[in-house]
């Protein structure tokens, strides 16, 4: 049982679910022979290495070793829980789970987070209401309405409106069973000296914050008269960091895949305005700049991300700083100028959303060029010294390019208008380019890129016995019937204790009366490593068909193996004996049969 979910349950919605539609998402796959092959979303190729089987309903990546099932790739993508994985998978399949697996999964956080999570879910609710249909929300309802937002928009994003009393959100939490001091914990209540509480955003709009998952975690309140500050959010709790969110990322998930592109804006209301103006691959980044956690979300899922901050001075230098944290990323990054000084919403209210489309989204900036016209303004470039300084600067910028046509296309430009020599340039580029490889290359040491090479060649280097060992156990995964051939004739005396452990689950799945299901015989096994080598055997090229007599050859081979290892153990033990009991002339003769065996076995 997977938390409250029965096995039969968990069984019956990873059958219904097909992992090359679900990876599909995420992955520009490729069929080539059986499988489909792409790019590893876990780890940064040129060339792809990252397989998927229809067939056994398993993905493996033959450059970092990571492999699984459909579970273990929502897991890994999105950082679900299992219970999350299931039931992410079982609403696409439309199948039903029990009752009580419909609670969130509070594993992962504490009682005090789980109250608090359900409280907002409740005032989310509350909120929502009461801006549609009480008498104290017409007011905010009309501004909203006033501001062009449509009553569609208004009921997607669950805008709500907390009324101006201190009591009504206390009264309605405490009857719900919410204790008002871990109420105001979580940023919902405050309380004064005298131990009075009260609603933190009485008076206020409010905008629900939800995670990835679509939960609400936290609120943004906007005043709607001289109410100070103008916005209030949430303060940060184990539910809600704002540094590891995106503003509407739920929502937009489906057209961010889609588009395979990703417009980021800095505050949740210029996300409303663009998807209501039919641009729905939106995030927001809720104020904060961008942070690494961010901008490798968004990696995991696009390869390209326009920004579209506001086209005032802080505006402009906030995109810098998360062009150039994008870009280290590895997306390929634009920005959006949004002209006039205004903001994104701004301009969509004033112009509308054909000419934001047109105007700022589609005549969007490299990165770049954007980074060019920016540095442009710290330079007198009338003064020969501020003209080199400028195009030094620029120099360190293009070197960063990968692309060799997008270095020479800028190069080119910068020769045009400083009448240089372009192959001068190119000189001191490669010069740049030479000392950020030399940094690069001992920074990445450790990183699953430089793993790949060593991953093969260990495959190759293998000894017989090794590889008979791979081999056999990829034909037991794919046939019960070779698997209790083996077991009675070899057990558990497989020579690689991985391969021992992994056998001994697969006869008691067998017994079980399983059949033949990789996807599903992973799941019985808790060590990952072990799930990874069980995906990468199975996922090793076999014949369709294998004769007895191979399979034998295979056993023979372990079995030879273990015998001779047994020997050596034997010598070592009589060497052992001869030194205590000191005979040096029999040590030295036991010691000498140990260095040819051992020879011997390296030989084999």
């Amino acid at each position: 049982m997977a938390g409250h979910i029965p096995e039969e349950k968990v069984d019956e919605i990873r059958q219904s679910t097909d992992i090359v539609d679900i990876i599909g998402d995420y992955v520009e796959l490729k069929k080539q022979g059986r499988n489909y092959f792409g790019l590893c979303p876990f780890h940064g190729e040129s060339t792809p290495s990252f397989s998927v089987s229809a067939d056994k309903q398993i993905f493996h990546c033959f450059g970092c070793g990571k492999g699984g099932n459909v579970y273990t790739f929502l897991m890994e993508m999105e950082g679900f829980n299992f219970i999350q994985a299931i039931k992410q998978l079982a609403g696409q399949a439309q199948i039903d789970l029990p009752e009580e697996a419909s609670q969130e999964d509070s594993s992962q956080i504490s009682t005090e987070s789980q109250s608090i999570l359900e409280a907002h879910q409740w005032l989310a609710k509350l909120y929502h209401h009461m801006l549609l249909n009480s008498k104290e929300g017409q007011d905010a309802y009309q501004y909203l309405i006033d501001r062009g937002f449509s009553e569609e928009t208004i009921k997607k994003y669950q805008i709500g409106y907390s009324p101006n009393s201190k009591e009504f959100v206390v009264t309605f939490l405490e009857k719900k069973g919410f204790h008002p001091q871990t109420m105001v914990k979580a940023g919902l209540l405050n309380a004064n000296d005298q131990g009075e509480y009260a609603d933190r955003f009485r008076g206020r709009l409010i905008f629900p914050l939800r995670n990835h998952l679509g939960k609400t975690v936290a609120f943004a309140g906007r005043s709607l008269g001289h109410q100070e500050p103008k916005y209030l959010n949430s303060p940060e709790t184990e539910l809600f960091q704002k540094n590891r969110l995106l503003y509407n990322f739920d929502l937009a998930r489906a057209a961010i895949r889609k588009q395979k592109s990703v417009i980021l804006f800095e505050g949740y209301v210029d996300v409303i305005s663009a998807d209501q103006a039919g641009v729905h691959n939106v995030v927001g980044t809720m104020g904060t700049s961008i942070s690494s956690s961010q901008a490798n979300l968004l990696k995991r899922y696009v390869d390209q991300v326009i920004i579209c901050y506001d086209g005032d001075q802080p505006g402009v230098e906030a995109a810098v700083k998360a062009g150039r944290l994008l870009k280290n990323t590895g997306c390929q990054t634009f920005v959006a100028r949004v002209p006039d000084g205004l903001d994104p919403d701004d301009f969509i209210q004033k112009h509308g959303g054909d000419r934001f489309k047109k105007e700022v989204l589609d005549t969007s900036d490299t990165f770049i060029a954007f980074i060019m016209s920016y540095l442009r303004r710290d330079y007198n470039l009338q003064l020969e010294g501020d003209r080199i300084a400028y195009i030094e600067k620029i120099l360190q910028e293009v070197a960063l390019l990968d692309r060799a046509v997008e270095r020479e296309h800028y190069l080119n430009e910068l020769a045009s208008e400083f009448q240089m020599s372009v192959d001068t340039l190119k000189e001191e580029v490669h010069h740049i380019r030479g000392k950020n490889t030399v940094k690069q290359d001992n920074k990445d040491q450790n990183r699953y890129t430089n793993r790949t090479s060593q991953y093969s060649i260990q495959n190759k280097l293998l000894p017989a016995f090794h590889n008979a060992e791979r081999k056999l156990i990829a034909y037991m995964l794919r046939d019960p019937f070779i698997a209790e051939k083996v077991q009675e004739e070899l057990g558990g005396a497989f020579n690689i204790s991985d391969h021992q452990v992994i056998v001994t689950y697969l006869y008691a799945y067998y017994e079980d009366g399983n059949q033949s299901d990789v996807s599903q015989f992973v799941e019985k096994l808790d060590d990952p490593a072990l799930k990874n080598l069980v995906i990468e055997l199975a996922m090793a090229p076999v014949s369709e068909e294998v004769s007895d007599q191979e399979i034998h050859d295979y056993i023979f081979r372990i079995k030879a193996e273990h015998s001779d290892r047994t020997d050596i153990k034997t010598l070592e033990d009589d060497l052992k004996r001869a030194e205590q009991q000191n005979e040096p002339i029999k040590a030295a003769e036991i010691a000498m049969k140990i260095i040819e065996r051992k020879k011997e076995l390296k030989n084999t």
